[in-house]
């Protein structure tokens, strides 16, 4: 057992999971590039122009953000519109990631609320959840507002959100994030974290930016809340 891991799960009260990564990998079978292209072309259609580095640009987060930069809240609305509707397909073909249920339901069963806390849209992971018999475990589900990329992690409001909706302070929840988005906004939200390294290279980047553990399967945090007594 990972002893930071087991002692700092025991110190907090519930349980904060992003969603694309440690759940499941949204875009598994509706590849990110592809959507991604997509919304450039929505954007195309609105009459915005688009940058090379745009037009090439694979994560349809990024663009999303990008998008916001303009003034232009029509184009804006149409390409949160698109990737709603995207991201709603690509659950339906998403793949679980290894140990995930696992990690709610033994959290759940020590006693913990777990909540989602998501750049994606709170329709899509809803809809993931329900249809792998998850959603009676996890309340509340924070996804990205509408619109408005400004208020997506690392921006610390949606996981503060989300402390306050399970009854905890920031402090006494853990966010366990795939992204440095994760791990700086879970600093600035004043709460526990523990990056999930799905690739090697991510392991010195999440302590360097302050991870506070760092695992690379989401079965070592599923090990440790299965010890846990429950509450």
């Amino acid at each position: 057992m990972n002893a930071d891991l087991g002692q700092l799960l025991a110190e907090v009260g519930a349980v904060l999971l992003d969603f694309d990564g440690p759940v499941c990998s949204i875009f598994a079978g509706y590849p990110a590039p592809q959507v991604a292209a997509e919304l450039v072309d929505v954007l195309r259609r609105n009459g915005i122009d688009v940058p090379p580095d745009l037009a090439s640009e694979p994560d349809p987060l990024e663009v999303l953000r990008r998008t916001g930069t303009t003034s232009d809240h029509s184009a804006m609305r149409a390409v949160e519109d698109a990737l709603c509707a995207a991201e709603r397909l690509a659950v339906e073909t998403a793949e679980p990631t290894p140990y995930g249920r696992e990690v709610i339901v033994a959290a759940r069963q020590a006693g913990m609320p777990v909540a989602v806390v998501s750049n994606n849209s709170a329709g899509a992971v809803t809809a993931y959840l329900a249809s792998h018999r998850l959603a009676m475990h996890v309340s509340p589900v924070v996804g990205r507002a509408y619109a408005d990329p400004g208020r997506m992690k690392p921006n610390p409001a949606p996981i503060r959100q989300a402390a306050r909706a399970v009854g905890e302070s920031p402090g006494r929840c853990v966010l366990i994030g795939d992204s440095l988005a994760d791990i700086d906004g879970a600093r600035a939200a004043g709460t526990l974290v523990v990056g999930y390294a799905n690739r090697p290279a991510k392991v010195d980047r999440f302590l360097a930016a302050g991870a506070d553990v760092v695992v690379t399967s989401m079965r070592e945090i599923a090990d440790v809340l299965v010890e846990r007594p429950s509450t």
